[in-house]
């Protein structure tokens, strides 16, 4: 009987004990269950760590508004490609009016220009010319500073042109050099152009013309008086329409702006045929200019178109690519 009841106190204590801790997991398992529905869940989202690079329109320009550095007697608005070297020779004959004693102008005393250029980097152009006219040489700089696109958000080019030009013939009773300034003139150009079509294309040109001295006269009271100003301005309008792949009707119209004291300058009116091939460039054309110096050109043509005054002349240029 003592042994029952001992077992039967022992079942009654493990009973207890094993009741105890199911209670105690119950209200766990309660707890637990409570915190993960207070929990906020939030969506997983998958994050993209790559960006896509953002789409860079490269710009093409327009190609080929002219075919060439001169347009007779003035400058494009194209610069060659970086790396090429050119060489142009230019010629002017007589004035054509004289008609038969000089052979039209062919045997008259002519005026030849030799130059060569180069463009050491993209857009910049360097030159240097000779001519025999006075035995003028002349340093140039041409810059490309806008050009047409294709798509025409710019719709037109800009180029800037200058030169410095020095008379180098000797100091003697016919010249007006009393210091070495004197001997220089400049030149300077704003070239703005829009090929319209793959024909046609169109230049304006604003030009001023400096000399830093100019011939003058002494009126009755013995005072210097000036026949030219120092500064002359000029408005220059070239054109040019593709008549086949490799030739071109070319003109130019160049006027006058400024007024001098005396013998102002007359307009320009000039027309040839442009022939282009990988390496040359050849024009041929009539024309007022018969100098070779665009400052000259400015301030001295007398040639009058309303009168027949024209001039022969031919530009060839050779480029070469390094």
């Amino acid at each position: 009987m003592a042994n029952t009841r001992i077992i039967r106190a022992c079942m009654v204590v493990v009973f207890c004990v094993s009741a105890g801790n199911l209670m105690a997991q119950s209200l766990s398992v309660k707890d637990t269950l409570a915190k993960k529905d207070t929990t906020v869940k939030r969506p997983s989202i998958a994050q993209d760590t790559t960006t896509a690079a953002p789409v860079v329109k490269k710009k093409s320009f327009t190609k080929n508004t002219f075919d060439g550095n001169y347009i007779i007697d003035n400058q494009t608005v194209m610069v060659p490609i970086k790396g090429t070297l050119e060489f142009d020779i230019q010629h002017r004959f007589g004035a054509v009016d004289h008609g038969f004693k000089d052979l039209f102008g062919l045997f008259a005393s002519a005026t030849m220009k030799l130059g060569f250029s180069y463009t050491p980097v993209n857009n910049l152009q360097v030159g240097f010319d000779a001519t025999n006219e006075k035995m003028e040489v002349d340093w140039n700089l041409k810059y490309a500073l806008l050009k047409q696109t294709r798509d025409n958000t710019l719709p037109f080019s800009v180029t800037l042109y200058g030169n410095a030009m020095m008379d180098t013939r000797a100091k003697d009773n016919t010249t007006l050099f009393v210091s070495t300034s004197d001997r220089f003139s400049y030149f300077y150009q704003l070239i703005v152009a829009r090929k319209f079509s793959e024909n046609f294309s169109l230049q304006i040109a604003p030009s001023l013309a400096h000399f830093n001295n100019l011939p003058g006269y002494l009126d009755a009271a013995g005072t210097v008086q000036q026949i030219y100003k120092n500064d002359n301005f000029l408005i220059a309008t070239s054109a040019r329409y593709k008549i086949s792949e490799g030739s071109s009707i070319i003109v130019n119209y160049d006027q006058p702006i400024t007024q001098n004291p005396a013998n102002n300058p007359r307009p320009d009116i000039s027309f040839g045929i442009e022939m282009r091939t990988s390496g040359h460039d050849f024009e041929i054309f009539f024309g007022n200019y018969s100098s070779l110096m665009p400052q000259n050109n400015v301030l001295f043509n007398q040639n009058n178109f309303r009168t027949g005054q024209f001039v022969l002349g031919f530009n060839i240029s050779r480029l070469w690519n390094f």
